[in-house]
């Protein structure tokens, strides 16, 4: 398993402490797909965060490629994501300053890899943005920004890629190559995957759909 979450809860707050997560089991084979639905405020991208390593669990276990996510703390849990998880989310959060090939080197030498500009050229060419690799996020179009974002998320040949409403963003025909190419690029490194979407189409090209309410799967 790629993901093994069990008994996952989830409290923020102080004085008025509000339960996120409420006993969450969920599994992720290698390879698989997943939609995660669920309203506004059901808990999806709480979830997502702790699955990720960017949110600590406030009790139950979290093993996510392999790691025991619980008994690492936050600079083990930052090298741990490094390479091993991709995370599109539909704010595209490009560096500004950087070029898109800037961008998606990032990642690509935070890992070591010596090759980070041929790959991150190579990365943005299978997106269609070949003719891109020296524009800066400001010149490119919503699409072509999350293209970026996509390529930079999966240029690591990440294990586990998170996909948090990638096209909320995005006009319904640009959403729509957006997620082509999302499927395509995961297929393409034999990543796992998990969708946050609320829409139920996009849900249904995934292998598998569990819903979220409330803080618990149904």
């Amino acid at each position: 398993m790629v993901i093994a979450a069990r008994d996952v809860r989830l409290t923020l707050g102080g004085a008025e402490p509000v339960e996120i997560l409420r006993g969450v089991d969920l599994q992720v084979a290698a390879g698989e797909s997943v939609a995660l639905l669920g309203a506004s405020g059901s808990g999806k991208s709480s979830l997502m965060a702790v699955l990720a390593g960017l949110e600590r669990a406030t009790s139950g276990s979290v093993e996510v490629t392999g790691l025991d996510f619980a008994a690492l703390d936050e600079d083990s849990l930052a090298v741990a994501r490094r390479g091993r998880i991709g995370i599109v989310l539909q704010a595209f959060h490009l560096l500004p300053t950087m070029t898109a090939r800037e961008n998606v080197m990032v990642p690509l030498e935070l890992q070591g890899a010596g090759d980070a500009r041929a790959r991150a050229e190579a990365e943005l060419a299978a997106v269609g943005l070949a003719h891109r690799l020296d524009h800066y996020p400001a010149q490119l179009s919503g699409g072509e920004q999350q293209r970026v974002a996509i390529a930079r998320a999966l240029a690591p040949r990440p294990s586990l890629v998170f996909a948090d409403e990638p096209t909320g963003n995005l006009d319904a025909a640009t959403g729509a190559r957006v997620v082509d190419l999302l499927f395509e690029r995961r297929h393409a490194s034999d990543a796992s995957l998990v969708i946050i979407t609320h829409d139920p189409e996009l849900a249904r090209r995934c292998d598998r759909i569990v819903e979220l309410a409330d803080g618990r799967l149904r």
